[in-house]
């Protein structure tokens, strides 16, 4: 007897069709990643309440699962060797926030990278982002001290911002706590935490502290159209798509007002005066306009930025090292903007 489909599950014509593109756009090793997450079943998160959606599998999922059918050992110090981590806590604006920090092997102090996970303000945490902050300590030989901020509906906007401007003005005073260089201290995120740490230069900024030395942003969200060119051209894209950045919106403001705050509307926010900043953006993704517009608006605005733009690669690709030739680029790119960052701590 057949059974209808739950009413959570996407869309069955969508899926079909998402599937089919994804075949021709993505790369080989992308798409073995595309075809691990879609045999674990996920729930369309745009129909789900954000206690289910937190549940709901995740592309970094469909990566162990992937490693596990190729025979490979799953655990993250395998992967990216050479790496310690332990946790601590930072000050939020409210209270404190459980963080963890990577640590390349070496006596340090090293520059560190305050991160930032992506999950649209909602969803995901800091060990769902596992494979990104930790590839890039590594690459980069910094300090990497990523960090849970406060998330909506239960949070709504701006409380994500003030942790993270909380955080860094934290990690200001207290680097050595990290083996770090508190005279090198980045700002770095994917996606939601992508904006953060835009925004959180910027804040820094205006309240007149040490800049950031640098700002390393990965398919960051920088406005708030839903009709961009790549939001049209990936409406039904794999892991992210149109309806979900909707829902995570909805989720996330409290006004439609909002959606102008130069927090949310980056590339309309006053740019002067901004710290070097890399943006990395992947083709088969809706934030990627986002990403392109943030260059043009940080070129106008006299910053150094520079963007690289992935083919055959989507959403959430960058902590994906592990099992993606791009990811891996990707890191070293980051990396290897990082490099002044790292001179000035040696």
């Amino acid at each position: 007897m057949r059974t209808e489909p739950s009413s959570t599950k996407p869309n069955p014509v969508k899926t079909a069709l998402a599937k089919a593109i994804g075949s021709l756009r993505a790369d080989d090793d992308m798409l073995e990643v595309l075809n691990a997450f879609a045999s674990l079943d996920p729930d369309a998160i745009e129909k789900l309440d954000a206690d289910a959606a937190r549940q709901n599998p995740t592309p970094a999922d469909a990566v162990k699962k992937l490693l596990t059918e190729q025979g490979r050992d799953t655990q993250p110090e395998f992967l990216v060797p050479g790496v310690r981590t332990f946790d601590i806590e930072v000050a939020g604006a409210e209270s404190s926030l459980p963080a963890t920090v990577y640590v390349p092997e070496g006596a340090g102090p090293f520059p560190v990278v305050l991160y930032f996970h992506g999950g649209g303000w909602v969803i995901a945490d800091r060990k769902v982002y596992d494979g990104g902050a930790r590839s890039l300590a590594k690459a980069a030989n910094a300090a990497v001290v990523s960090v849970d901020y406060r998330q909506a509906p239960e949070h709504r906007f701006p409380a994500a911002w003030d942790d993270a401007f909380a955080a860094y003005r934290w990690l200001l005073a207290n680097s050595a706590q990290v083996n770090g260089d508190g005279g090198a201290v980045a700002l770095a995120g994917e996606s939601a935490g992508g904006n953060l740490a835009l925004a959180t230069a910027i804040a820094a900024r205006d309240a007149q502290l040490p800049l950031p030395a640098h700002v390393v942003a990965v398919y960051p969200v920088t406005q708030t159209s839903l009709n961009t060119e790549s939001y049209l051209e990936n409406a039904i894209a794999v892991p992210l798509n149109r309806e979900m950045v909707k829902w995570f919106v909805e989720h996330l403001i409290n006004s439609p007002e909002e959606l102008q705050d130069p927090r949310l509307q980056l590339i309309d926010a006053h740019l002067e005066g901004l710290p070097p900043v890399t943006l990395i953006t992947a083709r088969i993704d809706p934030l990627r306009s986002d990403g392109a517009k943030m260059e043009e608006a940080l070129k106008a605005a006299g910053v150094d930025v520079e963007r690289r733009d992935y083919e055959g690669v989507t959403h959430e690709f960058f902590g994906m090292g592990a099992v993606v030739a791009k990811a891996r680029d990707a890191v070293q790119f980051a990396a290897d903007r990082l490099r002044g960052l790292r001179s000035k701590a040696n």
